[in-house]
């Protein structure tokens, strides 16, 4: 490219804005050594260039024109985000403060009286220009650091949420399971509480960004099954009383474990304090005969409560060692059954008008096919006998 062509590619494009056919020969005659000029006889045609994929980099406006006066096309050009930030600068005859006061306000930058002073109108041009420059370059950097800002945050949180399933998954393999449990119950959980967001008990906890923390945390809601011994966690058949006191521990295994990591991080985590209320208490029960603290209704923790549903759903379709798995039906029909008693009353009530979505989720995350998943279960089943 010569260097003729390369100047004119970068040199800033001029509207001017005039109903006189001399007014504007005058300013091409002025301008046209250092800008490319763009011509425009009324308003209309102003606002159609400045909207265009090719904007000016500033507008020379005169105020008295016919069907749309300046002042108006100025505060068109102010309305719409496109043009907002071009430059305008008023050229007029009517030089009065009144008149320039009224043209600032909306929102021109500069008011250059007729008959135009060249050195004064090129030296205005000049300042503006450079201002826009200015602006336009901190606008950029503000957007690239804000996509930055974005694109980093979003690593954060796509680590993090490796990291609670990584370390939710070694709970799940010890107790024979495939970790698509923990997948389905993360769903499970955000349907429910999406489903649940309007309504009164609910909205002020239930936002987005709470159900996203939700979504997050949920994982980790049988990490403390990490501490429960394999001859108990492994057993197939079930408990004696003994057995039973300490497999209730993995509540409180799993409340302690993300204190602990919460203690590590020096501060206050709020994925975490939420994922601490799920691991604690999505074990009780709405009538109070669950545990570990035998809590009842809206005592239990939201994010518990909802945990309570996912959980117990999806371990009734799901087949393990210990059982076959159960039709949907016959396992929404005990949550159904449970209403009141082991669930929030609301929440099954929720459940029920989304159970084709709980379903939906079920067969989008199935477990591993029935052979692979006996020999698991041998294998399972060995080590329990080493035990």
């Amino acid at each position: 490219m010569d260097m003729d062509a390369f100047d004119r590619q970068e040199k800033a494009i001029i509207l001017v804005v005039d109903d006189e056919p001399d007014n504007r020969s005058l300013l091409v005659a002025l301008l046209g050594k250092s800008y490319r000029v763009a011509l425009a006889g009324n308003g209309e045609e102003c606002l159609r260039i400045a909207a265009s994929a090719a904007p000016p980099d500033l507008i020379l406006l005169d105020v008295l024109m016919p069907d749309i006066d300046g002042y108006e096309v100025c505060r068109r050009l102010q309305d719409e985000p496109k043009t907002r930030t071009i430059p305008v600068i008023f050229l007029t005859a009517r030089s009065s403060p009144e008149d320039e006061q009224r043209g600032l306000a909306l929102g021109a930058v500069d008011y250059v009286g007729k008959p135009i002073s060249p050195a004064i109108l090129l030296a205005r041009v000049a300042t503006q220009l450079s201002l826009k420059a200015s602006i336009d370059q901190l606008r950029n950097q503000n957007a690239l650091l804000v996509a930055e800002v974005a694109r980093r945050t979003s690593e954060l949180e796509a680590l993090q949420e490796v990291t609670i399933l990584a370390m939710a998954s070694l709970a799940e393999a010890r107790d024979s399971e495939t970790g698509k449990h923990l997948l389905r119950t993360q769903r499970y959980v955000k349907a429910l509480a999406e489903k649940l967001r309007p309504h009164p008990r609910f909205s002020t906890f239930l936002t987005d960004d709470k159900i996203r923390l939700l979504f997050r945390s949920a994982p980790l809601h049988d990490i403390g099954k990490v501490g429960i011994p394999d001859r108990i966690l492994l057993k197939p058949g079930r408990y004696e009383p003994h057995e039973l006191a300490i497999m209730k521990n993995h509540t409180l295994l799993g409340r302690d474990a993300i204190q602990l990591a919460e203690d590590w991080l020096g501060g206050r985590a709020e994925f975490l304090t939420i994922a601490k209320e799920i691991a604690l208490y999505h074990q009780e029960k709405w009538d109070g005969s669950g545990y570990p603290e035998s809590l009842t209704g809206d005592s239990i923790p939201v994010s518990a409560r909802l945990m309570a549903i996912a959980d117990v759903y999806d371990a009734l379709i799901s087949r393990r060692v210990y059982k076959e798995q159960m039709p949907h039906e016959q396992a929404a029909q005990i949550i159904i059954d449970g209403r009141g008693r082991h669930f929030d009353p609301d929440m099954v009530d929720a459940f029920v008008e989304i159970q084709d979505e709980f379903r939906t989720i079920a067969l989008t995350y199935p477990d591993l096919d029935s052979d692979l998943q006996k020999k698991i279960e041998f294998l399972a089943q060995a080590v329990a006998d080493e035990a």
